[in-house]
């Protein structure tokens, strides 16, 4: 009997085997195909357009939208070009700014590197008022037939303020919640003024945990960064104003700016509350702005003898609601 238990055992292991062996094995998923590139685009709409510290849009809403394909090399390595565009308010009538840049981001670890160059054009430009002054060349103002322009305060702007930068930047992720980053931007000729341009920052953002709100799915940060406008000596154009003779150029003063601001994120879309301001007096401001809307006649300095002011780079209080998109994670 033992000898049976045992024999009918072995077939039936047998028998096992034969029928697993006949089995067609369960297939194994493929890793998903690598697709190096990807677009990321998105808008915006704020109360002011801000930048490094000074209103583009005279402290009015403006709207913006970008579009920016990608190409990962691989995991640590992205190629980049973009456009966007701001809706402004210059002297020189310019409406709008239309960006253009592309650069190369590489990534070791924790620290996000980014090269690039970004154009700044501003289409549109021409004559900002109809009060005519002779015997000023130059500058591309006005049309042929006259010389140059002058706004009603005295201030001047060149129909063609487009310029572009070199810039390089770091950031750091210490862990989920930190991150640190510097900034470095460098014009020959910012806002085709003459004078070259540095601008040099730094960053911090704190991200808090997801379960701050919960399940609800909102996020929150809170960011800041400080920086610095360094501005040489603008061309001769600008040295004509009214009241602002200076024939080699104005020195433009430099500058410190910052801002803090806390913000709210909801899958696509973000909230951002930010204070920014400069310490630019507001003679110095006209005198760098060429702002439409200067008045006034105290505020004096060595470059702005006229005494018109601007409030063009004081404080201000920014409310930015955008939505940004990636093709590969939101549109599949």
């Amino acid at each position: 009997m033992k000898k049976l238990v045992l024999l009918a055992t072995a077939l039936a292991m047998a028998s096992g085997s034969a029928l697993a062996a006949d089995m067609p094995l369960k297939a194994e998923k493929a890793p998903a195909a690598f697709d190096p590139w990807d677009i990321a685009f998105g808008a915006a709409v704020m109360n002011d357009y801000v930048f490094r510290g000074v209103t583009q849009s005279n402290h009015r809403p403006s709207v913006t939208a970008y579009f920016e394909p990608r190409y990962n090399v691989n995991k640590d390595l992205q190629l980049y070009i973009g456009t966007s565009a701001e809706s402004i308010s210059f002297a020189n009538r310019a409406a709008a700014e239309v960006d253009v840049y592309g650069g190369i981001r590489p990534t070791f670890g924790a620290a996000a590197f980014d090269f690039g160059i970004w154009g700044y054009l501003y289409p549109g430009g021409n004559c900002a008022d109809n009060i005519l002054t002779g015997g000023v060349p130059g500058g591309n103002v006005c049309p042929v037939s006259a010389d140059t322009i002058f706004l009603a305060n005295g201030n001047v702007m060149k129909k063609d303020v487009s310029f572009f930068e070199g810039y390089a930047k770091l950031n750091y992720t210490f862990n989920d919640n930190w991150q640190a980053g510097v900034n470095e931007y460098y014009t020959p000729n910012f806002l085709n003024s003459g004078a070259w341009g540095n601008y040099a920052s730094v960053t911090a953002k704190y991200t808090a945990p997801s379960s701050v709100f919960g399940a609800s799915g909102v996020g929150m940060y809170v960011s800041g960064e400080f920086g610095r406008q360094w501005l040489g000596t603008s061309d001769a154009f600008y040295g004509t104003g009214v009241g602002t003779i200076f024939a080699n150029g104005i020195p433009y003063a430099s500058y410190d700016t910052w801002n803090i601001g806390v913000g709210f994120t909801y899958k696509v879309f973000t909230l951002d509350l930010r204070y920014s301001d400069t310490d630019l007096s507001k003679g110095n401001c006209n005198a760098f702005t060429s702002a439409f809307n200067g008045t006034g006649t105290t505020n004096v300095t060595p470059i702005n003898p006229s005494g018109v002011g601007s409030n063009w780079c004081g404080a201000a209080g920014i409310a930015r609601l955008s939505v940004d998109l990636t093709a590969m994670t939101n549109l599949k």
